[in-house]
C-alpha cells in the first residue's frame, strides 16, 4: 500500500554532480519556497501524477488531493485515503471498505508530505539546472540528489514559479524506468482544518472493516 508514496518521495542521484558542493543560486530559492509553505498552517492541493515507463510502454494518470498541516496530511488517490496524524497512520481502502491502522514510522527514503518543503536542507545535494516555461509561467528548474546512492530514485526536477515561489511540478525517475510527473492543478494556501482532519472516524465509513497493525 505505499504508492501514495511515491507522491511523496523527493530523492534523488544527480550522478556526476552528486559530488559538487551545494549550489547557492539553487539554495536561495529552495529557502524562500520552504520559508512559503512554512509559514502557512495549512494547504490543500490537488494534482495529477503521471507514470509513464517508455521501455514497458506504458502512460497512466491519477488524480488525487492532499491537505497538510505541520506533520499531519490527509491523501486521496486512486480509491485510497491516508490519513497520518504524525503518530498515527489510517490507510483506507473504498473497494474493501477496509481500513489498516499503523503506526507511523517514516522510512528515509519514503518522504512524508510535512518534508517534501524541507527535505533539501539534509542529505540532499541540489543544483540549479535553468529557467524555462510551464503554463505560459516562468520557473526556475533544480535538481535534487541524494547522499544515499542506493535510493532506488536517481533524479527528481522540481519547477518552482519565480513569481511567488510555489512548486509547480516535478519529476521523479526512478532506477527501474518509472517515470512519475506531479503537476498541482489547485493550491489553496490556509485551508481550514480541525482535530477531525487527520483523525479516521469510523463512524463516518458505514460498515468499515478495522484491521489494526499496531
Amino acid at each position: 500500500m505505499k504508492k501514495y508514496f511515491a507522491l511523496l518521495a523527493l530523492s534523488v542521484s544527480f550522478m556526476a554532480g552528486a559530488e559538487a558542493q551545494q549550489d547557492p543560486k539553487a539554495g536561495k530559492i529552495l529557502d524562500q519556497m520552504s520559508s512559503k509553505y512554512q509559514a502557512m498552517k495549512a494547504f490543500k492541493a490537488t494534482f495529477t501524477q503521471t507514470l509513464e515507463n517508455d521501455a514497458a510502454k506504458v502512460k497512466e494518470n491519477l488524480t488525487g488531493d492532499i491537505t497538510v498541516s505541520g506533520q499531519k496530511f490527509r491523501l486521496k488517490m486512486s480509491g485510497q485515503e491516508v490519513i497520518n496524524n504524525g503518530q498515527t497512520m489510517w490507510t483506507y481502502m473504498k473497494s474493501e471498505n477496509e481500513v489498516n491502522i499503523s503506526d507511523y514510522e517514516p522510512d528515509e527514503q519514503e518522504i512524508s508530505p510535512s518534508q517534501i518543503y524541507t527535505l533539501y536542507k539534509k542529505g540532499y545535494k541540489y543544483t540549479y539546472v535553468q529557467e524555462a516555461k510551464e503554463g505560459g509561467e516562468t520557473v526556475d528548474v533544480i535538481d535534487l540528489s541524494p547522499e544515499d546512492r542506493n535510493n532506488p530514485v536517481y533524479k527528481v526536477r522540481l519547477k518552482v514559479s519565480r513569481a511567488d515561489k510555489s512548486v509547480k511540478s516535478w519529476q521523479m525517475f526512478k532506477k527501474n524506468g518509472n517515470r512519475y510527473t506531479y503537476r498541482i492543478s489547485k493550491f489553496v494556501p490556509n485551508f481550514p482544518v480541525d482535530a477531525t482532519t487527520f483523525n479516521f472516524d469510523k463512524n463516518k465509513y458505514k460498515g468499515v472493516k478495522v484491521i489494526d497493525l499496531r
